[in-house]
């Protein structure tokens, strides 16, 4: 959640913070001890040059140019000679004061840093290029940059392998997650599993998230999610996914929490023909039902796709059909998803243009988690929640009818139906609408009083007539292009909704108040009874 850190990240900053500390501090004190150092390095040398320019020309009786060139040249070896003592106390200094507050031992902290292959390497460069310098000890400086060299190699080969290592342990925890770092340990991590939302494959796909060879499936669902997430209005959480080698080969489970909500199988070696209206030729193949829509489909070869197609059939990749069942089971279980942390982080968002409005509603007159059961209710039938600000302040003028989430949800969805609406058609064409006649809305409405809880009570044969004629309305409408709405009476919308929904997840339910006035509607179909309950479309 945005500004705020868990207690294990915030003692990682303070260690953090502690550390970088130490260090400076450490290092301002080091360099003084060196720049002192070298400050009476140069005094030093100031001093033997002048005191044997005098000793030579007034003692020994030497020129001035002879007593130079004997007393300096003795001076600088003399300085540069001491410089090594104070090199190797200065590089002993630092490893000392600068190692901070760690808990290495000082033997594996100083192996640490001596073997560092972007130490040693720049250091080999250096001695090679003095090395050519004429007039310099050449074959000495060779040498040590050899040698500097060789050390840099092994350092490097050693990294390689640790880090080829790490990459093997991390694949082996990919590839297998039954896999165990001892045969009589179980940790907690293979027994929960916290990610909102999660894939499960069996071995034979596994190459459909391999990055290496090209699987495209990781980026599929990354775009489904940013899709999904800009439909609704909030951030739809990150899928886990992972191999499970209790699954068939060729299966795949999908799951909201540890509840599985989809599963099916798919063939990546082959292709998903499903078959148009217009289509006779029937193409041999595997027999299945598209595990997205329900549709009759066949997974053909790959080198039939060209046959498939001229016969007019829509051919899919199979990582398309896995992300599109995904897709399907975010936007049906998306009010399972969203919890105070993610609605937290919209008011975060909204807090930064409207701070008054988040402030005066939230949690003053609507709790974080009331709010949050508000936005679960309108997400449940696909409402989306992206205009926050309109939620909020339609909720501000809600606060004095003490009204509770179900209730508040319905209150809201009038002016927010529009969100919706504008998803399943353009502007500028009309909304295919279906409703049900006056003498069945009228006895669906007399069966909601008569219920004691408001509930809808139908019997099974009522229920089915009318669910089978819903849904033979409703494909007409897709078989066309276009996707259709179901307007009946406010007072009997949720609980129609909440029955045709078990059977019919992408068919938006209104009623009659949610309408926008500025769009145009074409009543597709009337669903009708008579006194025998008998259904017809019109």
């Amino acid at each position: 959640m945005q500004g705020f850190l868990t207690n294990e990240e915030a003692k990682l900053r303070r260690e953090d913070i502690a550390k970088e500390s130490d260090f400076y501090g450490a290092m301002d004190g080091a360099s003084k001890f060196v720049k002192g150092d070298a400050i009476a390095g140069i005094l030093i040398l100031a001093i033997n040059i002048i005191g044997g320019l005098i000793i030579g020309v007034a003692q020994h009786d030497m020129s001035f140019s002879s007593a130079a060139e004997s007393y300096i040249l003795l001076s600088i070896g003399d300085g540069l000679v001491a410089q090594i003592p104070s090199l190797m106390l200065a590089i002993a200094t630092a490893i000392i004061v600068t190692r901070v507050s760690t808990t290495e031992d000082m033997a594996a902290h100083i192996g640490q840093q001596i073997s560092l292959s972007r130490a040693w390497i720049p250091v080999s460069a250096v001695l090679l290029l003095i090395g050519f310098v004429p007039g310099m000890p050449n074959f000495l400086f060779l040498a040590a940059a050899a040698v500097a060299g060789f050390a840099g190699f092994m350092m490097r080969r050693k990294e390689q392998s640790e880090g080829d290592i790490d990459q093997t342990q991390g694949a082996d925890a990919f590839v297998d997650d039954e896999g165990k770092t001892a045969p009589d340990q179980i940790n907690l991590v293979d027994v929960t599993d916290n990610s909102a939302v999660s894939v499960q494959l069996g071995y034979g796909l596994i190459g459909m998230v391999d990055e290496t060879t090209g699987g495209p499936l990781v980026n599929r669902i990354t775009g489904i999610r940013k899709q999904v997430s800009k439909a609704l209005g909030f951030v739809i959480p990150p899928v886990r996914v992972r191999d499970d080698m209790a699954l068939q080969a060729n299966d795949y489970r999908i799951r909201i929490g540890q509840t599985i909500v989809g599963e099916d199988r798919i063939y990546p070696d082959c292709k998903l023909a499903i078959p148009g209206d217009a289509t006779s030729v029937k193409i041999a193949g595997i027999e299945v039902k598209d595990p997205t829509f329900g549709m009759d489909a066949i997974w053909i070869d790959r080198h039939k796709e060209a046959e498939a197609e001229s016969n007019g059939y829509v051919v899919v990749e199979p990582e398309s059909v896995l992300a599109t069942h995904i897709s399907q089971v975010m936007y049906k279980f998306a009010h399972e998803l969203i919890g105070q942390d993610d609605v937290k982080l919209l008011l975060d968002n909204l807090s930064q243009t409207s701070p008054s409005l988040v402030e005066s509603v939230v949690p003053k007159l609507v709790p974080l988690h009331a709010l949050t059961g508000i936005l679960s209710e309108l997400l449940a039938e696909r409402v989306p929640i992206s205009d926050l600000r309109k939620i909020l302040e339609t909720l501000a003028n809600l606060a004095g009818r003490n009204l509770g989430i179900i209730e508040s949800a319905e209150a809201l969805r009038p002016g927010l139906a529009g969100l919706l609406i504008q998803q399943i058609a353009p502007l500028n064409q009309p909304l295919p609408v279906i409703t049900l006649s006056s003498e069945l809305e009228h006895m669906l409405i007399s069966m909601s009083r008569q219920s004691n809880d408001g509930g809808l009570l139908l019997d099974s044969g009522l229920a089915e007539r009318l669910i089978k004629s819903i849904a033979q309305a409703s494909e007409k409408t897709s078989a066309d292009g276009r996707q259709a709405v179901l307007v009946v009476s406010p007072q009997i919308r949720r609980q129609l909704s909440t029955i045709i929904r078990q059977h019919i997840d992408d068919l938006a339910v209104l009623g009659f108040t949610e309408l926008p006035d500025n769009r145009k509607i074409n009543v597709i179909a009337t669903i009708s009874g008579d006194t025998g309950n008998k259904l017809e479309d019109k």
